[in-house]
């Protein structure tokens, strides 16, 4: 297990797992509202039970190289998460993703947590494009998108169905040369 440093605030980012389940399900119940207004999770994550199969299946993502996901802890409290969807190595591609809860934001956590996340995927697994992808009324979320460098590719209208409701998905996206461009100039 690793626990990763996301800045002087004590704020870290570190694997999520089955045995974390108790923990994922009373962060959900804090943010439920919130976190669902655009992304399924709090639908799915509703008890312990639903939290450990959500884990289950991102420890095999895990172990067939396919996906992960990690938590964000501050104060030893998970208040949110980055993961990667989906992660096709022989591709180079990976899709990433967050959420968080309300208490924590406004202080950069989701921004700096994808910011390791994508570093991992481009520097220790070689994928070659990260996408982003976000409903285009989910504001919030662009602006990480844009703060990560990715680049808007297109809007897939009308792509999404979430609680009874039709939504437009923007994709945005950063390509491993521009990462690693980016980063020097950090």
């Amino acid at each position: 297990m690793f626990a990763r440093s996301l800045g002087e605030d004590g704020a870290e980012l570190r694997p999520l797992e089955p045995r974390h389940a108790e923990e994922l399900a009373a962060h959900m119940d804090r943010g439920r509202d919130f976190v669902g207004r655009f992304i399924g999770l709090a639908d799915a994550v509703r008890d312990v039970p639903s939290a450990r199969d959500f884990l289950a299946d991102y420890a095999t993502k895990t172990a067939t190289d396919t996906g992960r996901v990690c938590g964000i802890w501050t104060d030893d409290t998970l208040v949110g998460g980055v993961l990667f969807r989906t992660m096709d190595v022989a591709q180079g591609t990976a899709e990433a993703g967050c959420w968080l809860e309300p208490a924590a934001v406004g202080r950069g956590l989701v921004t700096r947590a994808a910011r390791c996340l994508i570093d991992w995927a481009v520097h220790e697994r070689g994928i070659h494009r990260v996408e982003w992808r976000v409903a285009a009324e989910n504001s919030a979320s662009i602006a990480v998108a844009r703060r990560l460098g990715m680049r808007r590719d297109g809007v897939l209208r009308g792509q999404h169905f979430h609680r009874g409701e039709r939504h437009d998905i923007e994709v945005w996206s950063v390509l491993a040369p521009e990462w690693r461009a980016a980063a020097l100039a950090r």
